[in-house]
């Protein structure tokens, strides 16, 4: 007898499982007893009756149908769901569902080929009952990404790219012809093309070489690739871009309001290369002042359609990493024809308002212009204005600068006419009664310290400075949020109502919102929580009252983390941040891609057009959502890159930090002097050995009971900065008071 039959009396163990398995797999498929034989590799007798009769005893209890003849589905169970794929580590993870309470765990045996991000199908097999709710991915809906950055090891006749995402639990096998020139223990941009059935491993082909690990280029790109995000513009796009005509013509004024006559100025970061808004200052007759917020006009050059316009939608945002800047848009426009730089006429899209002396609107205009800046000032030159309440004639560029004076900018005789000394202190005066009105409703003020590094001219980090919001940049960013407020005020209350882009943020989650109470109270602050604005007062007072403490880094960033994430969306729900009932983002066409949204559709309901496609904008609005929170990851990596290459040359000296996190596997230490984060591992302190108590954001020694908590002082040693890794380890030399 042939091996593959099999005796008569051979039963086939758990057929149930079996049948409900092959079925379960693909829910929606209908097999027939010689599908499910094949799948089986069995084509005996005996195997096909056994196969008959258990689909004839499973039907009878109502597991599966017959749907057609001799054709077998799955009952439909609710114990489907769709959702987004979560790795925890070790191959396993959670599967997140958007109407259900808890997580699914899916071991790493039910993942069936299911990546990090994916969008899958779950059957859920096991509930909640003392234990977790478990499942089994039945169906991968879409995949996350399926370009990864690696690093290749080349074999004699195949290579692996083990991939640098934690998250990604697999190696990618690259077949010899499929490696791109890419030499062993280079860093790679990979294309996973299959995954086939019986491989443990995905198939892929090398479709970039960035280059050796811990050279800066590499890990710059790398850091760009891993988020799929581009570092240069496709040929045709520089070329279509280099060929628009960005001269200013008479028949275009003719068509916009003439604002080139009025008092009108930039105030930007002193080394920023771009200026995308401008404002305009005139006292008027009746003892009101107009002002005018003026962005560059963005879409009059990229229309709907065009080269440019479906390069800025695919990039969505400009990313800002340590030592450049990726633009949405091509240096012929971001830098030049879009740039509102002084002495320039410019095309530009404007919110012009005529304002009382209690900062109140008493007539607001929106629409299309032409603006000429008389001037550009650097937030600090501003700010001298503003605290030496400078009204003479010129201000010497020769400032005290926060920035230290080793960084290289180019400098330029500069003066201030009295006109325009008088406007920045007025509108500093005006900005500041917005702020207070704003604060007064429940706006949050979030000014977090920024770390900036100080970069010699092969991008290496010299020196570290932190940069603070002061008047100047507040005086910007009121007039900023009055323009954005205005624009979604105009367009949110007309009736009927009309398609919008807005920038939305919910009310913070009660769970986050418990969890930051708790761990302040251990720094001996509170927060009072019984309503929306007495939550927003008491976190202004948090904010208020860690500034300048040993903690505040730690509490603001905790602080932000309990917030709501804001996104882009045409279902307009208000932001809580800025306590508004509507907001949107109209003020940076050259660096977002939704502000050229929202030019287009403002200008579209100025000229009477009918509601846009909601569809179609919620779609711009999510991939718009999506695409800045890579940006801000590239941009958070790129930081970490930097801090880990500036501690590399502080290797074994000791520093003063603040425990910033305390995990069951290591202790993360933030230095004091430069922000920089590390960890320092419990297996690695040989004082004793340490247990983490969860509740307690602590780790306590076993023997002499000593206790390192969230926010203490402690100082470490530099072990190890590694750049390929990133990650920067520290040694425990003990707290500050044992020092």
């Amino acid at each position: 007898m042939p091996k593959h039959k099999r005796k008569k009396n051979n039963k086939i163990a758990n057929l149930s499982q079996t049948i409900l398995n092959i079925l379960r797999k693909d829910h929606s498929k209908p097999y027939t007893y010689k599908q499910i034989a094949a799948k089986l590799q069995l084509d005996d007798p005996s195997s096909r009756n056994q196969i008959i009769k258990k689909l004839k005893d499973l039907q009878g209890k109502g597991s599966i149908q017959e749907i057609e003849r001799g054709k077998y589905i799955l009952t439909p169970s609710q114990n489907y769901y769709t959702g987004k794929v979560d790795i925890a580590g070790r191959g396993q993870g959670y599967i997140i569902v958007e109407d259900l309470e808890d997580d699914i765990y899916v071991s790493s045996k039910n993942l069936n080929k299911a990546l990090n991000g994916d969008i899958v199908e779950v059957y859920v097999f096991k509930r909640k009952k003392g234990g977790k709710t478990e499942g089994e991915v039945t169906k991968i809906i879409e995949r996350k990404r399926t370009e990864f950055v690696g690093t290749i090891q080349v074999q004699e006749n195949f290579a692996f790219v083990d991939v640098t995402d934690y998250k990604m639990y697999t190696d990618i096998f690259v077949p010899k012809n499929n490696i791109n020139g890419a030499k062993n223990g280079e860093k790679v941009l990979v294309l996973m093309e299959e995954w086939p059935a019986k491989a443990d491993s995905p198939l892929g082909k090398v479709i970039k070489v960035l280059g050796m690990p811990g050279e800066h280029n590499t890990e710059i790109h790398s850091i760009l690739a891993q988020y799929g995000l581009p570092y240069e513009f496709p040929a045709e796009v520089e070329d279509y871009a280099n060929k628009i005509d960005t001269s200013i013509k008479a028949s275009e004024i003719k068509k916009r309001r003439d604002m080139r006559d009025i008092l009108t100025f930039t105030i930007d970061p002193k080394d920023a290369k771009d200026f995308d808004d401008a404002l305009s200052f005139q006292k008027l007759e009746n003892g009101n002042v107009e002002i005018g917020i003026h962005i560059a006009d963005v879409s009059h050059y990229v229309t709907p359609g065009n080269e440019l316009d479906d390069e800025a939608y695919e990039r969505a945002t400009s990313v800002y990493l340590v030592d450049r800047v990726v633009p949405m848009l091509p240096e012929i426009l971001s830098n030049n024809a879009c740039s509102l730089r002084p002495h320039e006429e410019k095309y530009t899209f404007s919110a012009v308002f005529e304002m009382n002396q209690k900062a109140e609107i008493v007539k607001q205009w929106f629409g299309k212009t032409v603006t000429l800046s008389d001037t550009r000032f650097a937030y600090e030159e501003a700010q001298h204005i503003i605290e030496t309440n400078v009204t003479s004639s010129a201000v010497e560029k020769s400032l005290n600068l926060t920035i230290p004076s080793d960084i290289s900018i180019t400098d330029t005789e500069y003066t201030v006419q009295p006109e325009i000394a008088d406007a920045v202190l007025e509108m500093d005066r005006l900005a500041k009664k917005l702020r207070s009105r704003r604060m007064r409703a429940g706006a949050i003020s979030f000014d977090k310290v920024e770390v900036k590094f100080i970069l010699d001219e092969k991008s290496n980090p010299t020196g570290v400075y932190f940069k603070e919001s002061k008047d100047a940049n507040k005086l910007i960013e009121e007039f900023m949020l009055l323009a954005n407020r205005s624009v979604a005020e105009f367009i949110g209350k007309q009736n009927p109502k009309k398609t919008f882009v807005y920038r939305v943020h919910d009310e913070p989650d009660d769970e986050k919102i418990a969890a930051l109470e708790n761990i302040i109270r251990r720094f001996g602050y509170k927060l009072d929580t019984k309503d929306r604005h007495s939550t927003a007062t008491s976190m202004n007072k948090l904010l208020k009252d860690v500034h300048g403490k040993k903690e505040q880094n730690l509490i603001d960033t905790l602080t932000i983390r309990s917030m709501s994430k804001a996104l882009y969306t045409t279902n307009n729900i208000g932001h809580y941040g800025l306590a508004f009932d509507y907001y949107t983002h109209f003020t940076s066409p050259i660096r977002r891609y939704p502000d050229i949204m929202v030019h287009r559709l403002l200008q579209h309901y100025l000229d009477e057009g009918k509601s846009a496609n909601q569809e179609d904008y919620e779609e711009r609005c999510s991939h718009s959502s999506d695409m800045e929170n890579l940006a801000t990851s590239a941009e958070r990596d790129s930081i970490k890159y930097m801090q880990i290459k500036y501690m590399q040359d502080h290797q074994d000296e000791d520093f003063l930090g603040v425990i910033s996190g305390v995990t069951e596997w290591g202790i993360y230490i933030e230095i004091i002097s430069n922000k920089c984060e590390g960890m320092v591992r419990l297996q690695d302190m040989q004082d004793d050995r340490y247990d983490f108590d969860r509740d307690e954001y602590a780790v306590i020694g076993q023997r002499t009971k000593k206790v390192y908590t969230l926010g203490d002082e402690v100082y470490v040693r530099v072990k190890n900065a590694d750049l390929v890794k990133k990650h920067l380890d520290f040694s425990m030399l003990g707290h500050r008071e044992e020092a």
